[in-house]
């Protein structure tokens, strides 16, 4: 029933993202530059929530637009109703529905569906993880030299000391293969399908990373902090890997070694 409804839910979301996508919707901005909010993202929402409200109604619920909805329960549903929203805002198919369910506080199903690609990956605690509900895994590169990584720039603090241009620099100029799609739920899924090697992303909320952090590892991955900590949901930092060359990669973000 739990899984039956996260991807209805899953399911739901993006059909609005599909409904509103290359059409007339309203834009609008929250707190800094570029952090939009569309039409769609709360059309989206309230579709997750109409399943999830008539199936579990005392579940909590932790959303990026709406923010906590608490209630007295071991399950919590961590929801991004449309992850991307920069590229859903210009028309750029690279965006999706991401939805992550804790329960006593372990993230133990995942869902991200990207319907402009037909791609659903989904992830349960223990089981694995899949594509179109075929298993996938990580990649096999054990160099960091030779990887193709993806990162992200976050809105704020971008010149911090170590900070995300730094890091990005330290690839790039040893002529390392660096994306940046604008999706963090998709990075981390396509690190767990084997398409990227690795991930590094400096700030990070709850809602961008609980669902593609258990299908990273269902599919065989590592995801650390920067310091290669146990990763948690909750805070900013994230580092996802083949787990062959997490290590490497930990070194070269905290400039202890060079490439």
């Amino acid at each position: 029933m739990l899984k039956s409804t996260l991807i209805e839910a899953t399911k739901a979301g993006a059909a609005e993202i599909l409904r509103f996508f290359n059409g007339d919707f309203k834009i609008s901005n929250k707190e800094g530059v570029n952090n939009l909010v569309t039409e769609a993202d709360h059309a989206s929402e309230k579709a997750i929530f109409e399943v999830i409200k008539r199936n579990f109604p005392g579940h909590f619920i932790l959303s990026e637009e709406t923010g906590e909805i608490i209630q007295d329960s071991n399950y919590k549903w961590i929801i991004d109703p449309i992850d991307g929203t920069v590229n859903f805002a210009h028309g750029i198919p690279l965006n999706c529905v991401s939805i992550g369910i804790e329960q006593n506080g372990e993230i133990v199903l995942a869902a991200v569906y990207n319907p402009h690609m037909n791609e659903f990956f989904f992830a349960e605690k223990g089981k694995g993880a899949t594509l179109n509900d075929k298993p996938i895994h990580v990649s096999e590169e054990t160099e960091a030299i030779k990887a193709c990584l993806v990162t992200g720039f976050p809105y704020t603090y971008i010149n911090m000391p170590n900070g995300p241009l730094e890091i990005f620099e330290r690839f790039v100029r040893k002529g390392v293969p660096v994306r940046r799609l604008g999706s963090a739920a998709i990075d981390l899924c396509w690190v767990a399908a084997g398409r990227f090697d690795g991930f590094f992303e400096h700030k990070l909320e709850a809602w961008d990373s609980a669902a593609g952090y258990l299908i990273v590892e269902e599919a065989g991955g590592k995801v650390t902090d920067h310091q290669g900590n146990k990763f948690s949901v909750y805070q900013h930092k994230v580092l996802a890997t083949n787990g062959k060359i997490h290590d490497e990669m930990v070194a070269v973000i905290n400039n202890q070694k060079e490439l």
